[in-house]
C-alpha cells in the first residue's frame, strides 16, 4: 500500500529549464572553451558545437516525445529507458547512468575548487596563508552541500538554483559587454586562426562535449513536477537551443578579443575580456556548484527509482534505498549513498580516466533514448500517441551520432563502458529472471518488420530458381510420438521452413479453445527446449479431413508459399495411415509435395547414415529425395552422418546412370563420396522392399520414393513390408527438382 501513495509534486517548467541550462553553461564554458577556439579556430569550434548538438538536439526531442506520451515518474531518464527496453536492460543502463551522475558531483566540486585560484593566490600573497591542497576546499564544500540537501531537500536546491542562474546571467552579460586591446575587424577576421597543437579535432571535441550534455539534467526531476508532459519537453528543448546559441556567440567573442595563444594558455581568459573580471571566477563557482546541485538532486532519484523496481538482489537493500521522507518522498538514504560515492572520488583527486568512462555512460544513455524514439516510430503502437512528435530520421541521426562519437572520443573507454553495462545486465538478469524479457517496443518493431517482409515476398516474383522446402505438418500425436516434430526440426534447422500443427478433434468451443492454448504452451516449451526453428500451433477441427483441408490453405510462416506436407504414422500401430490414404487425393490436388514418415520404435539416437533408394519409377522423386537428405544433414544431430545412395536400375542402364551420378558428385552438387553410391542391378526374383530391408537395416533414416498411381493401386499396402529397417521417409514430388 505504501507504494501506492502519491508523492507531493510542486515544481513547474522553470526548474527543468534552470537545471539544464545551469549544467550546460558550466565549468567547461568558463575553463576550456577558450582552449577550443584557440586550438581549432572559430570555424572548428562551430563544428564542435554543431556536431555536439547533432547528438543533444535529437536526444532532447526524443525525451520531449517520450515524455508527452507516457507519465514520466521518478528516475527521469532511467524511467524512460526501463519502461521502453524492459527492466533489466533499462536497469543496466540506469545503474551506469546513476554512477555517472553520482561521480559527476565530485567532478563539479573539484571544478568548484578551481574557481578559488585567485583567492588562494591572494591569501598566500597578503595573509601568508598557504593552501597546499584544493581538497581542503572541495571536501568541506561537498559535506556542506550534502547536509543542506539532506536537511532541506530539493526545495532548497531549487531556491539556490535561481540564485545560481542569476549569477550565470550576470557573468555572461559582463563578458559580452567587456573588451580588450586586442580587437579584430570583421574584414580581417580569420575564422581558421589557431595555434599548432598535438590535440586533433576529436580530442578537443571530447574535452568540450560535456559542456553540451546537461540538457537531460532536468528530466531527473520528473517525479517532482506538477506536469511532466509539459515541463520536460519545454524546459529541455529551450535549454538545449538557448545553450547552443550562447556557445556560438561566446566562441565569436573569444575569437575577436584574444589571440589563439592566449586562449589556449589562459584557462580564465574570459575574466580578461569581461567588463568586471572578478565576476568570471564567481560565475565559475556558481556554475559548478549549480551543476553539483543538479547532480546531487537527480542522482539519488535515479537510485531511488532503481530500488523501487527491486532490481537489487537484496530485499532489504531495495527497501533501504527506496525509502523517502513521508511527506515528500525525498530520497534520504539514496542521497547518503550518492554523497558517499562523491566523497570517495573527491578524496581521490585525479579522476581523469574515470571522467572518460562517465562521458561514455552519458553518451550511451543519449543513444538509448534516441533509439527508443526511433523504434517507437516503426513499432506503430496504438498506445504511443505523444503530444510532441519528433521525426524518425532525427532520432536515428542522434543514435548513430552517439555510437560514432563514443568510438571517436576514445575507443578503448567505449568498449570498457559497454562491457561494464553488459556485466551489469547479466548480473541483473540472474537475480531478476522474471524481468528478463524485452519490452513491447521490440515486439512492435519486429511485428511491423515481419509484416513488411511478408507483403514484399507476396508481391515479389515467385519464380524461385533455388528450391527449398517449406513444410507444413498436421498430427494429432505430438505428445505420444515426437518423430514428426523431430523430422520438422531437421528440415527447418537451416535450409527449410516448417510449421507444425497439433490436431485437436472437435468443434471449436470455449473448452476446446482452452485446451488448444494449453497444448500450444506445451508445444512451445518443447520447441524451446529442443532449440528448433519450427513454428508451432494448434488446430481444432471436427475431422481429420477438414483439418487437412484447412492446413493446405494456411500461409507459410516464412512468407514463402508452403510446398510440402508431412504426415506420420507408427509402423507398429498404423491406424492413422488409412486416414492419410483417404485424404491423399485432396493433398495431391493442392500441388504439394508429400512426405509420409513411417516411424519405428528403434529411435534415432545415433545419426550416422541416411540411405536414399532410387528406382526406375522414381524419375520425378529422385532429386527431391536427394535434396531432402542434404537438407537433413544440415542439422547438428546429423553433422557426423553421411548419405548413401542406392540406385536400382536395369542392367543396360547401369553405366549411364553411374556416369550421371558421378558427374553430380564431381561438380559438388551432391555432398557425398563416390564410394557411397551403389548401383544395384534389378533382380526379377526379388522385390525392391527385400533389397531395402537387406541393405538398409542399419540405416538411421531411409528415404524411399512412391508414385501417386501406386497409391490408387495398392493403398496402405504400399507402405507395408519395411519391418527390418528403422524410420522410413516416403517421398512423392509433384514435379522434378533440379539439382544445380
Amino acid at each position: 500500500m505504501k507504494e501506492l501513495v502519491k508523492k507531493k509534486a510542486n515544481f513547474g517548467t522553470l526548474p527543468v529549464f534552470f537545471t539544464a541550462i545551469s549544467t550546460i553553461l558550466g565549468a567547461v564554458m568558463f575553463l576550456r572553451f577558450g582552449y577550443a577556439v584557440g586550438s581549432v579556430g572559430f570555424l572548428g569550434t562551430l563544428a564542435i558545437v554543431l556536431i555536439g548538438h547533432l547528438v543533444t538536439v535529437p536526444t532532447a526531442m526524443s525525451i520531449a516525445e517520450i515524455a508527452t506520451n507516457q507519465k514520466v515518474e521518478g528516475g527521469g531518464e532511467y524511467y524512460i529507458i526501463s519502461r521502453s527496453f524492459g527492466i533489466n536492460i533499462g536497469a543496466s543502463i540506469g545503474v551506469a547512468l546513476y554512477l555517472s551522475q553520482a561521480i559527476s558531483v565530485a567532478f563539479y566540486i573539484i571544478a568548484f575548487a578551481e574557481a578559488f585560484d585567485p583567492v588562494i593566490a591572494w591569501l598566500a600573497d597578503t595573509q601568508g596563508i598557504v593552501i597546499y591542497d584544493k581538497r581542503m576546499i572541495s571536501i568541506p564544500a561537498i559535506v556542506l552541500l550534502s547536509i543542506l540537501m539532506l536537511t532541506k531537500g530539493a526545495d532548497l536546491g531549487m531556491k539556490a538554483l535561481y540564485g545560481v542562474v542569476f549569477t550565470l546571467f550576470v557573468s555572461l552579460v559582463m563578458f559580452f559587454l567587456g573588451s580588450t586591446d586586442y580587437q579584430v575587424n570583421l574584414e580581417k577576421f580569420d575564422m581558421l586562426a589557431h595555434v599548432p597543437s598535438n590535440d586533433d579535432f576529436f580530442v578537443v571535441f571530447a574535452i568540450i562535449f560535456p559542456a553540451f550534455t546537461g540538457m537531460t539534467a532536468g528530466v531527473g526531476l520528473s517525479g517532482d513536477l506538477k506536469e511532466p508532459k509539459k515541463s520536460i519537453p519545454l524546459g529541455t528543448l529551450a535549454a538545449t537551443l538557448i545553450g547552443m546559441v550562447i556557445y556560438v556567440f561566446i566562441a565569436y567573442k573569444l575569437a575577436v578579443n584574444a589571440t589563439p595563444s592566449d586562449l589556449v594558455s589562459d584557462p580564465l581568459i574570459m575574466s580578461k575580456i569581461a567588463l568586471w573580471g572578478a565576476i568570471i571566477p564567481i560565475g565559475l563557482a556558481a556554475a559548478t556548484i549549480s551543476s553539483a546541485l543538479g547532480s546531487i538532486m537527480v542522482a539519488p532519484r535515479t537510485l531511488q527509482a532503481l530500488a523501487g523496481d527491486k532490481i537489487f538482489p537484496s530485499h532489504g537493500l531495495n527497501a533501504f534505498l527506496n525509502k523517502g521522507k513521508k511527506d515528500s518522498n525525498e530520497p534520504i538514504n539514496a542521497t547518503l549513498v550518492t554523497v558517499g560515492i562523491a566523497l570517495f572520488f573527491v578524496a581521490l583527486g585525479d579522476i581523469n580516466s574515470v571522467a572518460k568512462v562517465i562521458s561514455m555512460f552519458f553518451m550511451v544513455t543519449y543513444g538509448s533514448i534516441c533509439t527508443i524514439s526511433f523504434f517507437q516510430h516503426f513499432a506503430a503502437d496504438p498506445s504511443y500517441r505523444p503530444a510532441f512528435r519528433s521525426k524518425w530520421y532525427i532520432s536515428l541521426l542522434g543514435a548513430v551520432m552517439c555510437l560514432f562519437m563514443v568510438f571517436k572520443m576514445d575507443a578503448a573507454y567505449a568498449f570498457f563502458s559497454m562491457m561494464i553495462m553488459v556485466l551489469i545486465y547479466l548480473a541483473l538478469s540472474r537475480f531478476n529472471k522474471e524481468k528478463a524479457g524485452m519490452a513491447n517496443i521490440f515486439q512492435g518493431v519486429i511485428f511491423q518488420l515481419i509484416r513488411q517482409i511478408q507483403v514484399f515476398i507476396q508481391k515479389a516474383d515467385k519464380d524461385d530458381q533455388n528450391w527449398r522446402p517449406s513444410v507444413i505438418c498436421i498430427s494429432g500425436d505430438a505428445f505420444e510420438r515426437p518423430a514428426a516434430f523431430e523430422m520438422m526440426r531437421w528440415i527447418s534447422h537451416r535450409y527449410g521452413f516448417g510449421t507444425y500443427l497439433h490436431f485437436i478433434k472437435g468443434y471449436f468451443s470455449k473448452e476446446t479453445n482452452k485446451q488448444s492454448k494449453e497444448e500450444l504452451g506445451r508445444l512451445i516449451r518443447v520447441a524451446d527446449i529442443s532449440e528448433s526453428n519450427v513454428y508451432v500451433d494448434t488446430m481444432v477441427s471436427p475431422s481429420y479431413t477438414s483439418a487437412i483441408a484447412q492446413t493446405l490453405q494456411l500461409p507459410s510462416v516464412s512468407g514463402k508459399e508452403n510446398n510440402m506436407i508431412l504426415f506420420e504414422f507408427s509402423k507398429s500401430n498404423p491406424e492413422n495411415l488409412t486416414d492419410i490414404m483417404e485424404n491423399y487425393a485432396m493433398v495431391r490436388s493442392s500441388g504439394f509435395d508429400t512426405c509420409i514418415l513411417a516411424s519405428s520404435d528403434r529411435g534415432l539416437e545415433v545419426k550416422t547414415e541416411i540411405h536414399i533408394w532410387v528406382t526406375p519409377s522414381d524419375y520425378m522423386n529422385s532429386n527431391l529425395m536427394i535434396l531432402l537428405g542434404y537438407v537433413i544433414l544440415g542439422h547438428p544431430q546429423w553433422k557426423k552422418a553421411e548419405i548413401k545412395i542406392s540406385v536400382i536400375v536395369q542392367k543396360s542402364e547401369m553405366e549411364e546412370e553411374k556416369k550421371e551420378l558421378l558427374e553430380l558428385i564431381k561438380s559438388g552438387r551432391l555432398p557425398i563420396s563416390a564410394n557411397n553410391v551403389t548401383i544395384i542391378e534389378r533382380e526379377v526374383e526379388r522385390s525392391n522392399k527385400e533389397l531395402i530391408n537387406e541393405y538398409s537395416k542399419d540405416a538411421d533414416l531411409t528415404i524411399v520414393g512412391f508414385r501417386s498411381e501406386a497409391i490408387k493401386q495398392k493403398g496402405v499396402e504400399l507402405f507395408d513390408g519395411f519391418e527390418d529397417v528403422g524410420d522410413v521417409l516416403f517421398v512423392n514430388s509433384t514435379e522434378s527438382k533440379e539439382i544445380k
